[in-house]
Formats: C-alpha cells, structure tokens, sequence
C-alpha cells in the first residue's frame, strides 16, 4: 500500500453511496458522545460484538468520509469523530480499537481509532504520551 493511500484527505469527499451512512454514524455518535463514560464504553461493546478487526485502510477511509461529512468531526470533537469512525467501520463489519486518554502536562483528553495496532490519522508522538483510560478493541 503507497503512502498516498493511507494519508488523510478529509478534502476528499466519499463516494455518493457512502454520504448518508457517514452522515446517521456522525449524527449518532454527537448523541453518543454525551453518555458518561461508563455507558459508552457499555454501548461501544455492545456495538462491537460479532465484527471482525478493522485493518489501517478502512478505518482511514471511515475516518476520512467522517470528517469529509462534518466539520465538527474535521475540528475539535475528537470523541464524536472517533466514535463515528468505529460505527461507520461497523457498518461494514469491522470494528478498529476504539481508544480514549489524557495526559497531565499539559492536561488534554483525546479520543483517536486504532488499527493494526497504530492510530489511525494520528500524530503517534502525540498520542503516545496519552494514558489510556478506555480501550475497546475489535477481537483477536
């Protein structure tokens, strides 16, 4: 796979049949995105349940048809965007691992997707210094 292919375009709008999929999964992680995080890591594992793991390639073109569809997503809402990145991946039976952290120095929280064991459409200096508080991996 060439690097052009797994870099992030979010100029690149997604095809036609993908648009109103990507646009339920943004609508439904910003209600998502206001459980406490106990009942959203229940709902992500529930959601999860019977999909195979999601490789790099389709979870940067879900993370990028997320952020094609929403300029929230594009901006600051981490958390809506990677929860729409992981249902949209769903949709077609993959689950990337779903991760949320923070770091102290200086205090951020962050929400980012993983696959094959990177972040996806990520900085991995950045997110390495995050301490993970939730994971919710797609099986083994």
């Amino acid at each position: 796979m060439t690097a052009r292919a797994l870099s992030l375009e979010p100029s690149t709008a997604p095809p036609w049949r993908v648009r109103p999929v990507a646009l339920c999964v943004v609508g439904v992680a910003r209600l998502l995105a206001k459980l406490p995080p106990r009942r959203l890591r229940q709902v992500m594992e529930t959601v999860r349940r019977g999909a195979r793991p999601a490789n790099e390639a389709e979870t940067l073109r879900a993370r990028n048809a997320v952020v094609a569809m929403s300029v929230p997503c594009a901006g600051p809402r981490c958390l809506q965007r990677s929860i729409a990145t992981a249902l949209l991946c769903r949709t077609r039976g993959a689950w990337p691992d779903w991760v949320t952290g923070v770091r102290t120095q200086p205090f951020r929280a962050h929400a980012w997707v993983e696959a094959d064991g990177k972040p996806v459409g990520e900085s991995t200096d950045e997110v390495r210094h995050f301490h993970i508080l939730i994971r919710v991996p797609g099986r083994r």
